[in-house]
């Protein structure tokens, strides 16, 4: 980079104040002639070490000249070898043309031969063609008498195919139907020696329920009697008892009454006990009323399953084959359970270590954004303080040096493209800051989509994830590389 330009016109307004002479030129306020010993050494310190800048932009802009002419001078040779080549391809171009114009005229002769030829080879094959013609359609002629008479012979052998098949059809269904009936015969042979075989089974059953029911209702009426006579027996005990406990109490203690009260009613409870009991043992008795119809019902059952007993059997083959499938599903379905289960627990192990990374990889990028951000809100700082500076400065030598109109223009052209410079830099930081911005926010999101699709929602991090803005302006929707700058 060319250095660049601080303080200027302090040269041209020596060269003005010694075109002048007698008028006296005032720095910083003051003129020359009030100005002390110090104070111009300082300002001949200053004027050198401007002289010295101006040096070496001049240096500088020189090789810069140098630099310009002979990028010109380059480029002259090569356009000039450019248009010599062109030259070349103009001249080559010219003698391509005339030979395609040869081959042209050749070619046309030589298509005009070819028609000829074509003419005469069509007239001849036309000639051909019609002889064949007359030839093909005699030979179909006789093709088709010869296949009319093959299609009466084979319409008769149809016809005696068809009667033949007629007959034998009849015989099998003669056959079939006496093996029907045989079947049928057999079928309700079988079918009565199995109803016979389950009315049998049906009486013994009915006999032994039978059997069986009124042994229970006996048992269970001797269990009552038995309780009613011990309750009966228990009562009136306890009744002579109390009665000659209160005949004892009358005579020996009035102070004993309360006490047989409420022995009267323990006694009361009990016999009330006792008639729940008889209430129960009743409800006994309903209830096995209920099971022997039950079993009525379940023998009218089985008359309707003996009924369809050849039904249940292939059903029951059925559903065998079906258990036999769900079995061999049921134990493929059990490894995979093993196999899934297995890859739930590596799933997990892996959904850990990732949310681990996860928040490690976001306490980092957090970090380094936030870090990059201060960085990049300093230079920004840094960059206005120097502008501010410069600006002052370059209003205070435009303010001591009196220049002329054409160098305040130069002068301001210089400062506006050094300031368009800045402004260039301050663009490129800017869009630094958003790019980074841009790039945390993208990363937030990948990871919570990442979380979203493992199963972890972004509540269970402890924290909030800081979504980073721009001076406040929100950013765009594209990648992290496309980040325009904010204007």
């Amino acid at each position: 980079m060319p250095p660049k330009k601080k303080k200027g016109g302090k040269k041209s307004g020596g060269k003005k104040k010694s075109a002048k002479g007698k008028t006296p030129t005032v720095i910083d306020g003051i003129s020359t002639e009030e100005m002390t010993k110090e104070q111009l050494e300082e300002h001949i310190v200053r004027l050198r070490e401007e002289l010295d800048r101006e040096r070496e932009e001049r240096n500088y802009f020189q090789l810069e000249r140098d630099k310009v002419n002979t990028f010109w001078e380059i480029t002259k040779r090569q356009l000039e070898e450019s248009r010599a080549e062109l030259r070349n391809k103009d001249r080559e171009m010219e003698d391509a043309e005339e030979r395609h114009q040869i081959e042209i005229k050749v070619y046309k002769q030589k298509v005009k031969h070819l028609l000829y030829e074509h003419q005469n080879n069509i007239s001849e094959l036309k000639a051909e063609n019609t002889v064949s013609l007359k030839l093909a359609q005699d030979d179909h002629r006789t093709n088709e008498t010869d296949l009319r008479t093959d299609k009466r012979s084979l319409k008769v052998e149809i016809k005696e195919k068809e009667l033949s098949h007629e007959d034998i059809m009849k015989n099998l269904k003669i056959k079939h139907d006496q093996v029907i009936s045989e079947l049928r015969t057999d079928f309700e042979r079988q079918v009565k020696e199995i109803e016979a075989k389950y009315e049998k089974k049906m009486r013994s059953l009915r006999d032994e329920l039978e059997l069986r029911r009124k042994t229970e209702i006996h048992e269970i009426e001797e269990r009552k009697n038995s309780q009613i006579n011990t309750l009966m027996k228990n009562h009136e005990k306890a009744f002579s008892d109390i009665k000659n406990y209160y005949n004892d109490i009358t005579l020996n203690n009035l102070a004993l009454i309360n006490s047989l009260k409420e022995q009267v009613e323990e006694m009361k409870k009990k016999e009330e006990r006792t008639e729940k009991a008889m209430n129960e043992i009743m409800a006994e008795n309903k209830r096995l009323v209920e099971p022997l119809q039950k079993a009525k019902e379940e023998v009218h059952e089985l008359q309707k399953q003996l009924a369809n007993y050849q039904k249940d059997k292939a059903s029951l083959a059925s559903t065998k084959a079906r258990l036999k499938v769900t079995i061999d599903t049921l134990e493929s379905l059990k490894w995979e359970h093993e196999v899934l289960e297995q890859r739930f627990g590596k799933t997990q192990a892996e959904r850990d270590e990732l949310y681990k990374k996860f928040v490690k990889a976001v306490h980092e990028v957090q970090q380094k954004s936030s870090f990059k951000n201060l960085l990049l809100e300093k230079k920004l700082a840094a960059l206005a303080d120097t502008l501010e500076k410069k600006e002052a400065q370059l209003n205070e030598v435009l303010s001591a040096s009196n220049l002329d109109p054409t160098a305040l223009t130069v002068v301001t052209r210089k400062l506006e493209d050094v300031l368009d410079s800045k402004n260039s830099a301050i663009k490129d930081l800017q869009y630094e800051l958003a790019r980074v911005c841009k790039a945390h926010n993208d990363l937030m999101k990948t990871y919570e989509a990442k979380l979203k699709s493992f199963g972890v929602p972004t509540e269970e991090l402890g924290f909030k994830p800081l979504e980073s803005t721009v001076g406040g302006q929100a950013l765009g929707q594209g990648p992290a590389g496309l980040v325009a700058a904010p204007t």
